[in-house]
């Protein structure tokens, strides 16, 4: 059973629809205690990090994200969330991988990054299995992890980013998997299998 984290910047119906597609049993809850009963978690984020900080922190959902050990996988602003900081709204974050959210340099393109793009792996990861650096994902964002020794895949907008991290339980990806047809659901399917 999946549990997805409900907050204010969570995009709640396009990931339980993805979960619906593949067959996986979920439901959805802001309660720390119920979502401790799930076998895994994804913790969608489309919106602002510090408004999202602020709902976490409401809830103590933050105090239990960094303290359980179950299977994670951030999705988006779920992903930057577990960075230390970001320079949207000069927030501090949960602070589980460490590095700042950075702003393109909208100077340079046009900002945010939005439609279809590749990543290159750097690292082997049950979580891409069968992707490679010539399929296509859906990005929407205006800040960007920078790579660090967490990072499993990049991708190249204006530089280059962390597309996908991994540390410990964790995992995020800066690209809405739900959005991103076929290849999106292969890592969705990924996870689940991850978490059997």
């Amino acid at each position: 059973m999946i549990g997805i984290i409900k907050y204010q910047a969570g995009n709640l119906a396009s990931v339980s629809n993805a979960l619906e597609r593949l067959g996986a049993k979920y439901f959805i809850s802001d309660d720390p205690v119920k979502l401790e009963k799930a076998d895994a978690i994804i913790f969608p984020g489309v919106g602002h990090a510090a408004a999202a900080m602020d709902d976490l922190r409401s809830k103590d959902l933050d105090v239990w994200l960094k303290e359980t050990k179950k299977p994670v996988l951030g999705i988006c602003l779920g992903m930057q969330l577990l960075y230390e900081s970001s320079e949207e709204g000069n927030s501090e974050t949960l602070g589980i991988i460490p590095g700042r959210l950075k702003k393109f340099d909208s100077s340079l393109a046009k900002v945010p990054h939005m439609g279809w793009n590749k990543f290159k792996p750097e690292k082997v990861h049950p979580i891409i299995n069968g992707i490679g650096s010539e399929q296509y994902l859906y990005y929407v964002h205006g800040y960007y992890a920078p790579k660090n020794n967490y990072t499993l895949a990049t991708c190249h907008y204006i530089q280059d980013f962390a597309a996908i991290v991994a540390k410990d339980n964790f995992i995020g990806v800066q690209f809405h998997p739900e959005k991103s047809g076929q290849v999106g659901s292969l890592l969705l399917q990924n996870f689940l299998h991850m978490v059997k």
